[in-house]
């Protein structure tokens, strides 16, 4: 589709989305929306992707909500006001059973760092600047504070989410908003690291790691270590454990290695 906003191109094992509509700094409009969504539900059903990569065109990763459209919708009357679809994608990313990689390629704000939040690891150019925007235009950051503040937690939340100040990409890196960010002339290879390492692990064990790391933290010490113990149990008698085991007793490259 040559008028979509967002595309996917498949290589190496690896699903790139990256959000295109750099006229205006890849706002969340409708059809962004409709195209991220479509596209984030493809690379999750194609066997060939084992890693998502989501980034961006141009010197924005993501502007937050289109103003324009919002502005739009609320003089007419006639359209949804507010980041509608945004639940939808977050929740599709967070929920992935494949890592997903952000690849923030430049300045986010308000909404984009809900986007930024819902993948798994976060590197961002070192140029790149990010605030919580929302209070200085008379609303709150809502829905995105469900993926941001288990990464920042309470008290850089409240400092962020409260004031809306525009912080780099050591200070998001600082606060757990990023995993790393990197120079220009280094971004690439440290994007790269980080997904060849993740192409190295079995697709249902990082299925079931990602899981468990967002639910031990909320459960009992003990319900925790019984469910962990029943799964453990599991995953060590899986087809994919013998196969992993396997291969690293003869040298060779587990059957899900990449070779594309």
């Amino acid at each position: 589709m040559t008028d979509e906003l967002v595309h996917l191109d498949i290589a190496g094992g690896v699903g790139t989305i990256t959000l295109d509509s750099p006229a205006n700094r890849n706002a969340l409009s409708r059809q962004l929306f409709a195209d991220l969504f479509r596209h984030v539900n493809a690379a999750m059903a194609d066997d060939r992707v084992h890693v998502v990569v989501l980034t961006g065109t141009g010197t924005v990763f993501c502007s937050g909500a289109d103003l324009k459209e919002q502005r739009e919708a609320n003089v007419s009357g006639s359209g949804q006001t507010g980041p509608g679809g945004l639940v939808e994608i977050v929740m599709a990313l967070w929920n992935s059973p494949k890592p997903v990689v952000g690849r923030i390629n430049g300045h986010a704000r308000a909404g984009g760092l809900g986007l930024m939040a819902a993948c798994d690891i976060a590197i961002a150019v070192d140029t790149a600047t990010f605030a919580f925007s929302e209070v200085r235009i008379g609303v709150a950051p809502a829905i995105i504070a469900v993926v941001t503040l288990p990464k920042m937690g309470l008290t850089n939340g409240l400092e962020l989410m409260l004031t809306g100040d525009t912080i780099d990409a050591a200070r998001a890196v600082q606060v757990g908003l990023l995993n790393a960010a990197a120079a220009p002339a280094e971004f690439e290879a440290v994007v790269g690291r980080y997904t060849e390492s993740l192409l190295k692990g079995g697709p249902n064990a990082l299925a079931e790691t990602k899981r468990l790391v967002r639910e031990v933290p909320g459960l009992a010490t003990d319900v925790a270590f019984a469910r962990m113990a029943k799964l453990s149990g599991v995953l060590f008698a899986s087809l994919e454990a013998r196969e992993g085991m396997t291969a690293f007793a003869e040298k060779r490259p587990p059957s899900w290695a990449v070779t594309e």
